[in-house]
C-alpha cells in the first residue's frame, strides 16, 4: 500500500515523504497523559505517510482460587468440577499497526489494526477516522478563527468516552498504562460516528455522536418479549466537558466529565466492546465436568467475563457517566475514575440496575528522563448482574508496578495483581441445580511481567 502511495505521488509529480504528520499524539512515551487531541504546529509539506505498530509479550505467573468444595452434595450432583491449574508460562503475544496518512494541510486519515489478538485468529481492522483540524480545503483560512481550537473526527473510532482510555491497555499497545489491567469496568468501544472538539485556554469539551453498533449492518432488530418487540438501535450520544492546565512549571490540573447515552443498545455495550482482551489471561476458568449427568464445557463463568472483567450486561438502553481527576505535580501523579452505570436489563425491558465503579492511582517517575516509575492502584466495582438477583456483587482489585522505559519506545514492567469476587451466588441462576460458579468466593493473585514497544 506504502509502494502504491509513493508510485502514484511519483506519477502525479507530488512530493510524498514519512512521518511529517500534523496534530497527533505520539505513541511512545512522550504520548502518555495525553488526552483527547492536540494541536501543535508541524507544517504541510505535501502527502506524508505514517507507519507505525505496538507489540506486548507477557510472562504470567497467576494462581486462581475460589470457595467451591471439591465434591458437591445432593441436589447438585456435580462431578469433577475444579479451576483449571495455571502454568507460569508466556501468553500469546499481541501485535498492532497503525497506518496513516496527511492527506492535506490540517486533514489527516488514521487506520488501526489488530494484526495478532485473542479475539480472532486473522488479521482485522480495529477501526479507522478521517480528522479534520482546518477547514483550508473548502477555502484558504475558511473559519480559521474556530478551527484554532477545534477538531472534527469522523469514522469508526475508538470512541472518546472518559479519560480512562487514554491510559488504557488495547491489545498490543500498552506503554501508556503503568500496570498490567484495565479498570476492571473496562469502558471502551468502537462505533460508527462523529466527534467535534474545542480545546482553549483549559477549557475541554467533545460533542460526539454514532450509530450505536460495534458491528455494522442494516438487519432489522426485533425483540420477540417485552413492551417494544420492534424497535431500532438508537444513536449513542456521548459528551466530556472539562478543565487541564498547566498551573504552574511543575504542577498540572485536569478535571473531566463524560456522558454516554443510548436509548435502545445496539449489538454490544460499552463494557462488552473490547475485543482483544487484556491483561490476566484465563483465570477463575474450571475444567470440564458433569452436572446431573449433563457434561459442562471448560471455562464457563456462568455470571461475568473472563479475564478479570466485569460486565454488567445491559441489554436494552445504558447511560453512564465517569468523572476523571488527574494531577500531575513534578514527578508525581494522581488519576481517579468515578463510573456511575444503569441500564436496562434484557432487550424490551426497562427496568433500571445499576453498576457503580471507583479507582485510583498513584504513579512517581524518577530518573533523568523519569525512565522509571513505580505505582499504586486500588479499583472496586459494585452492581447487581440482573434485576432478578437480592443483591449486589462486588469485585475489587489491588494492582502495583514498577516499570522501566529502557527507551521512548521500549517499556519493561513487573506488576502484581489481587483481585477478590464478593456475593456471586454458589450456583448459575442461584439455584441448587445450576452449574457451579467460578466466581463464587472467587480471588485470583500472582505476577505479571510485560515486555512492550510502540512506535
Amino acid at each position: 500500500m506504502i509502494a502504491a502511495i509513493c508510485l502514484s505521488g511519483n506519477i502525479m509529480a507530488q512530493q510524498v515523504t514519512f512521518g511529517k504528520i500534523q496534530n497527533q499524539i505520539k505513541r511512545d512515551k512522550t504520548g502518555i497523559n495525553q488526552f483527547d487531541v492536540k494541536k501543535d504546529s508541524v507544517e504541510f509539506k505535501g502527502l506524508s505517510i505514517d507507519l507505525g505498530g505496538a507489540f506486548n509479550m507477557d510472562y504470567q505467573a497467576v494462581d486462581s482460587f475460589n470457595d467451591q468444595p471439591a465434591t458437591f452434595a445432593l441436589p447438585s450432583k456435580i462431578a469433577g468440577y475444579r479451576l483449571m491449574n495455571q502454568e507460569n508460562n508466556f501468553n500469546l503475544p499481541a501485535a498492532d499497526m497503525t497506518l496513516g496518512a496527511q492527506l492535506f494541510d490540517g486533514v489527516r486519515v488514521n487506520l488501526d489494526i489488530y494484526l495478532a489478538s485473542r479475539h480472532h485468529n486473522e488479521t482485522y481492522a480495529r477501526g479507522g477516522y478521517l480528522q479534520i483540524d482546518k477547514l483550508d480545503f473548502i477555502k484558504k483560512d475558511f473559519l480559521a478563527g474556530i478551527m484554532k481550537y477545534a477538531t472534527i473526527k469522523i469514522g469508526q473510532m475508538e470512541n472518546n468516552f472518559g479519560d480512562a482510555h487514554f491510559r488504557s491497555s488495547d491489545n498490543g499497545s500498552t506503554i501508556r498504562n503503568a500496570f498490567v489491567g484495565n479498570n476492571i469496568m473496562n469502558a471502551f468501544t468502537t462505533e460508527m460516528g462523529m466527534e467535534v472538539y474545542y480545546n482553549r485556554s483549559g477549557l475541554v469539551s467533545m460533542l460526539g455522536v454514532t450509530n450505536g453498533n460495534l458491528n455494522q449492518g442494516i438487519k432489522e432488530v426485533v425483540y420477540t418479549a417485552g413492551p417494544n418487540a420492534n424497535t431500532v438501535v438508537s444513536p449513542t450520544i456521548l459528551a466530556k466537558l472539562g478543565y487541564d492546565k498547566q498551573i504552574a512549571q511543575d504542577l498540572r490540573v485536569r478535571l473531566t466529565g463524560s456522558y454516554y447515552h443510548s436509548a435502545n443498545l445496539g449489538n454490544s455495550n460499552l463494557y462488552s466492546s473490547s475485543r482483544s482482551g487484556f491483561g490476566f489471561w484465563g483465570v477463575l476458568n474450571n475444567n470440564g465436568y458433569t452436572n446431573n449427568g449433563v457434561a459442562v464445557a471448560a471455562n464457563y463463568n456462568a455470571t461475568a467475563t473472563p479475564e478479570g472483567t466485569f460486565n454488567p450486561g445491559f441489554k436494552n438502553w445504558a447511560t453512564s457517566l465517569m468523572f476523571n481527576p488527574f494531577v500531575k505535580y513534578k514527578s508525581l501523579e494522581f488519576f481517579g475514575t468515578i463510573e456511575l452505570a444503569s441500564g436496562g436489563d434484557k432487550a424490551g425491558v426497562d427496568d433500571k440496575r445499576t453498576a457503580n465503579q471507583f479507582a485510583g492511582d498513584v504513579v512517581y517517575r524518577f530518573g533523568k528522563s523519569e525512565q522509571f516509575y513505580i505505582a499504586a492502584k486500588y479499583n472496586t466495582v459494585s452492581g447487581k448482574l440482573s434485576n432478578a438477583d437480592a443483591k449486589e456483587v462486588t469485585v475489587n482489585r489491588v494492582e502495583s508496578s514498577i516499570g522501566w522505559f529502557m527507551t521512548k519506545n521500549i517499556l519493561a514492567k513487573l506488576d502484581y495483581v489481587s483481585q477478590n469476587y464478593k456475593d456471586y451466588a454458589q450456583f448459575a441462576g442461584n439455584v441448587p441445580t445450576g452449574n457451579a460458579n467460578n466466581f463464587y468466593g472467587g480471588n485470583f493473585k500472582g505476577l505479571v511481567f510485560e515486555a512492550t514497544i510502540s512506535f
